[in-house]
C-alpha cells in the first residue's frame, strides 16, 4: 500500500510540474530581489554604517526577533503560492486525465479509484506543504547567505550579527506546524475541488467556485440568512485555530500588529502556536469529515466517468 502510493505521488510530481517549478521560480525571485536589494542600499555608506552599528548594540534576543521577521516575510509568498498551487492542482487533478483520455491507461494498471483518489488528496495536503518548506528553507538560506556576505563586505561581523541570532529551530518548526495546519483546516475546500474534479464535464474553475457565490445570495433572497456566507468565511486561512498566543490571526502580517511587536520582543513564534487547542477545535475535525465525504464521492464518481 504504502509502495503504491508513493509511486502514484510521483506520478503527480511527474504529471504536475507546476508543484516543483513554481517554488524554484518564487526561490529564484526572492534570492534576486534579496541580492539587489542589497546591492541598493549599499550605495548608502552613512546609513548602512548606522544601521550595522544599531544592530551590533541590540541583545542577541532582539536580533532573534529582527531576523525572524525577515524569515517570516520570506516565507509568506509561498505560502500564497501553496493556496494557489492547491486550488488549481485539486481541480486539475481528476479532471485533465480525463481530458487526454490518460485514465483509460491508468485503468489498466493494478491500482483502484480509491488508491488514485487518497493519492491525489495526500498530494494536497502533505506533498505541496512539505516541497513548500523545503523551498522555504532554501529561500531563508540563500537571504541569509547573501545578507552575511553583504554584511562583512560592509566591514562588520555577519558571524555575530546574524548567525549566532538565527532562530533556525523556531522558525522551521513554526513554519511546518503552520503549513499542515492551513492545509487541515482547508480539507473541505480540498475535497471539494477533488468532487469538483471528478465530474465536471467543463470548467471546473467556474463549476467549483460558482456555488460559493449562488448559495449564499439564493439562501439571502428566499431565507433571509447568511449562515452558509458565514460558514464559509469562518473556513478562510487567517482563521485557522493554531494561533494561541495572539489575539486575532486576521492582522497576524499587519505592520502594527501584536504579532510583529511581539516578534521584534523576540518571543518565540513557536510559543504562539497552540497545537493541542487546534487539534481540540471541533471545526477541524468536522472539516476533515467533510473532507472524508467529499473525498469518498470522488471516488464513486471516478469509477462510472472516463471522460469529460
Amino acid at each position: 500500500m504504502i509502495q503504491t502510493q508513493w509511486a502514484l505521488i510521483q506520478r503527480e510530481l511527474w504529471e504536475h510540474r507546476a508543484i516543483l517549478i513554481v517554488p524554484i521560480v518564487i526561490l529564484l525571485i526572492e534570492a534576486l530581489g534579496s541580492l539587489v536589494g542589497q546591492v541598493t542600499v549599499s550605495t548608502a555608506h552613512q546609513t548602512v554604517d548606522i544601521a550595522l552599528l544599531s544592530a551590533a548594540n541590540l541583545s542577541e534576543t532582539q536580533r532573534a526577533g529582527a531576523i525572524n521577521l525577515i524569515m517570516v516575510a520570506v516565507s509568506i509568498l509561498f505560502v500564497m503560492a501553496m493556496g494557489v498551487l492547491t486550488i488549481f492542482y485539486a481541480l486539475d487533478s481528476l479532471y485533465a486525465e480525463r481530458k487526454d483520455k490518460s485514465i483509460l491507461f491508468w485503468r489498466s494498471m493494478p491500482v483502484t479509484d480509491a488508491e488514485t483518489v487518497v493519492s491525489k488528496l495526500a498530494t494536497t495536503v502533505i506533498v505541496i506543504p512539505v516541497v513548500t518548506f523545503i523551498a522555504i528553507i532554501a529561500t531563508q538560506l540563500i537571504v541569509l547567505i547573501i545578507s552575511s556576505v553583504w554584511v562583512a563586505a560592509e566591514g562588520a561581523n555577519a558571524w555575530q550579527l546574524i548567525w549566532t541570532a538565527v532562530p533556525f529551530v523556531d522558525n522551521w518548526s513554526s513554519i511546518f506546524i503552520l503549513l499542515l495546519a492551513l492545509a487541515i483546516w482547508m480539507s473541505p475546500f480540498i475535497g471539494w475541488f477533488l468532487f469538483v474534479s471528478a465530474f465536471t464535464k467543463r470548467s471546473p474553475f467556474l463549476m467549483a467556485f460558482l456555488p460559493f457565490i449562488v448559495v449564499p445570495m439564493l439562501e439571502r433572497i428566499f431565507f433571509g440568512t447568511w449562515l452558509f456566507g458565514q460558514m464559509l468565511l469562518n473556513r478562510v486561512p487567517f482563521n485557522v485555530p493554531i494561533f494561541g498566543g495572539i489575539g486575532d490571526p486576521e492582522t497576524m502580517f499587519d505592520d502594527d500588529s501584536e504579532f510583529l511587536a511581539l516578534l521584534e520582543s523576540g518571543v518565540s513564534l513557536l510559543s504562539l502556536i497552540d497545537v493541542p487547542g487546534f487539534l481540540a477545535d471541533p471545526d477541524v475535525w468536522l472539516g476533515m469529515i467533510v473532507c472524508g465525504l467529499l473525498s469518498f464521492a470522488a471516488i464513486y464518481v471516478r469509477r462510472f466517468r472516463d471522460e469529460s
